[in-house]
């Protein structure tokens, strides 16, 4: 492994993500790793890390692990105007399920603060 490279259980910890997660994100596809050490380990780098990092943002959405991966493969093939990637319709949809979903989870932590102030002394 060279400097620019790390095994599964190294992005696993860095990202605070399980190996059971990791490995079944390569398996369908989601997170593939770089490359392979010659006994067939995964290898990732410093961009694999960047997009498990983009997925894990992603998760509190609720969309399913292919709408994440259409949704990360857009933003890569174009950064600075993700949603250009994709046809307009999908565009639309992602941009609509966000806003909506964002304010439910903005709902769900007003909530849990009012919980929590409750339950201080």
């Amino acid at each position: 492994m060279t400097d620019e490279t790390m095994h599964i259980g190294e992005l696993a910890e860095r990202a605070g993500l399980s190996l059971r997660s990791l490995r079944h994100w390569d398996e369908v596809g989601l997170v593939r790793a770089s490359g392979r050490t010659e006994g067939g380990f995964r290898l990732y780098t410093a961009d694999d890390e960047q997009r498990v990092r983009l997925i894990m943002r992603m998760k509190p959405f609720g969309f399913t692990l292919d709408e994440i991966g259409e949704l990360a493969d857009a933003i890569d093939a174009s950064p600075a105007d993700p949603l250009s990637a994709l046809p307009a319709e999908r565009a639309d949809f992602f941009r609509t399920e966000m806003r909506a979903r964002r304010d439910k989870l903005a709902r769900q932590l007003a909530d849990a603060d009012d919980l929590l102030r409750r339950v201080e002394p």
